[in-house]
């Protein structure tokens, strides 16, 4: 999987004199949690929700309440936006993708070609991968099957296959220096995988018939 098929691909931005006010309503109306900041075509920073609370005046404030909104008109994107956001390009995996956004504690990416910004990656779009890849939205039995050696794999989907059921997805990690396979398959026919896979000496960890509604 690629950055450039789980991006945003309609970025929402805002300029540098953005007034804080106007770059937070629009975050709030847009339900969004970062702004790409843009002057003249080109990336220069990046905003974000919090860095829009940070710069509100505390609770503590002598202000009156008509005086905040007056005051965050005043200050820009400028003021509070990180400059030279990290960017990365469409090409890139989206695992790497996720393990730089985990590095560096940052919950999203402008996708750049060049100098030109053409998309943004959000811990959001990581989830939903991820969700994709575990097929939480296909209807189906979910199991986890404890492996010997990833090379293994090979065995079980040959079991599998044995039984006429169709795998929908499958994934493999790794837990406890156990190999770990997760797998969805029909629904009527997960008892017969299950016990086809037992009678050929694969461990069964998880078993879950529940049938999953995928999402609207």
């Amino acid at each position: 999987m690629l950055v450039k098929e789980w991006m945003t691909t309609e970025v929402i931005t805002v300029d540098s004199r953005t007034p804080l006010y106007d770059a937070l309503r629009l975050m709030e109306k847009k339900r969004i949690r970062r702004l790409p900041v843009v002057d003249r075509g080109k990336l220069v920073g990046i905003v974000t929700w919090t860095d829009l609370m940070r710069a509100q005046p505390s609770p503590a404030t002598s202000l009156a309440v008509w005086e905040i909104p007056y005051l965050l008109s005043k200050a820009q994107v400028a003021d509070v936006m990180t400059r030279n956001p990290i960017t990365i390009s469409p090409d890139m995996p989206l695992e790497e993708a996720a393990l730089l956004m985990r590095e560096k504690k940052i919950g999203g990416l402008p996708v750049m070609e060049g100098e030109r910004l053409v998309g943004i990656i959000t811990e959001s779009d990581i989830f939903d991968a991820l969700i994709d890849v575990l097929g939480l939205r296909t209807p189906g039995a979910r199991l986890v099957v404890t492996l010997e050696t990833p090379q293994a794999v090979c065995g079980v989907l040959s079991a599998i296959e044995s039984t006429g059921s169709a795998v929908h997805n499958l994934a493999l990690y790794h837990q406890d220096g156990q190999v770990r396979l997760v797998l969805r398959v029909e629904k009527a026919k997960a008892k017969e995988v299950e016990r086809v896979l037992h009678d050929q000496g694969f461990r069964i960890v998880y078993a879950n018939h529940v049938e999953v509604r995928a999402a609207g």
